[in-house]
């Protein structure tokens, strides 16, 4: 894999507290790598400054967002807007990861077809910490097309 020259920032089509990975550290055209530290006072975290398990989710699904930006990057095309159609299979060991904790989290491309629908394998890892999931995802091939046409129809 390619160290990652690009902030999250740079990758999702997320702004501010939305954005909840801390740095893709590197990724190709079938997989991404990226870490978050557990902070607290964040949009998702509980009293003590941890994070329930289910956002687990949405680090496995920002990473996914991210390795879409990373392609589209490396072929000078514009970040677009994908959706989490669903997960299958979601499992983890803990309820909740602690504040301080240092978490990964791979994804791994294991279907993606023209439409834009495509399918990851994710894990989450750190800490004596395992997740891991199935995403499946949707990219339409002109997202601001596509939402438009939704909101005409409203």
């Amino acid at each position: 894999m390619t160290p990652c020259p690009w902030w999250p920032a740079d990758l999702l089509p997320h702004t501010g507290d939305m954005i909840l990975i801390d740095q893709v550290l590197e990724f190709d055209a079938e997989q991404i790598l990226t870490r978050i530290h557990v902070r607290g006072g964040g949009l998702f975290n509980r009293p003590d400054g941890s994070l329930p398990a289910w956002v687990g989710i949405e680090l496995m699904a920002q990473t996914v967002a991210a390795y879409a930006g990373c392609q589209a990057r490396v072929g000078d095309k514009p970040v677009e807007l994908g959706f989490l159609l669903g997960t299958r299979k979601f499992e983890c060991n803990v309820e909740h990861f602690p504040l301080g904790s240092d978490l990964l989290i791979h994804a791994r491309r294991s279907l993606q077809d023209d439409s834009g629908m495509g399918v990851f394998e994710c894990h989450l890892t750190g800490g004596g910490i395992q997740a891991s999931a199935r995403l499946n995802v949707y990219r339409p091939p002109q997202s601001a097309n596509y939402l438009a046409e939704g909101a005409a129809h409203d």
